[in-house]
């Protein structure tokens, strides 16, 4: 497989909207862009699977079990993938050495009410749309903490 090096690894929603926009509904795009002041999306080689993140990358506590050290990770809102013109709700998200997945991810996926599907690489997640689209992004803002002043600040330059 080839390595797409133009691939933007960190869009905004308003970015994803206008890239993925043409499959979802009028109502799912609005719901999604009340994400965007607070949250940014990163993706790594596939361009449909985009993990949600805070706008500034914020490190929280988190203790490592093999040891007694506490490493500092960046929480994970969920896991968005785009596959045949609808959008998914992955039941787990890819973490690493520096994220982790949010308490509110298992509660979302638990409580979206779709069909369950098996996507590549045996990741389970469930279709968000119309019926579910608020429930998720209400969930999501109620654990994702507001952006800070001083970053509101830096990005009141750049805004229209």
């Amino acid at each position: 497989m080839k390595k797409n090096y133009k691939l933007k690894k960190t869009i905004s929603l308003r970015q994803f909207v206008a890239e993925f926009g043409d499959s979802l509904s009028k109502q799912m795009k609005t719901k999604l862009l009340e994400l965007g002041p607070r949250c940014v999306l990163n993706r790594k080689e596939e361009a449909n699977v985009l993990d949600l993140k805070h706008m500034e990358h914020i490190k929280h506590d988190n203790a490592c079990s093999d040891s007694n050290e506490v490493l500092k990770k960046e929480y994970i809102y969920g896991q968005f993938i785009m596959k045949d013109g609808a959008m998914y709700y992955s039941q787990k998200c890819a973490t690493g050495l520096d994220s982790m997945e949010a308490t509110c991810v298992e509660n979302i996926y638990e409580t979206i009410e779709t069909e369950t599907i098996q996507l590549e690489e045996g990741v389970s997640a469930k279709r968000i749309d119309d019926s579910n689209i608020d429930y998720v992004v209400d969930s999501i803002l109620s654990e994702c903490p507001e952006v800070s002043a001083e970053h509101m600040a830096i990005i009141s330059k750049y805004r229209d």
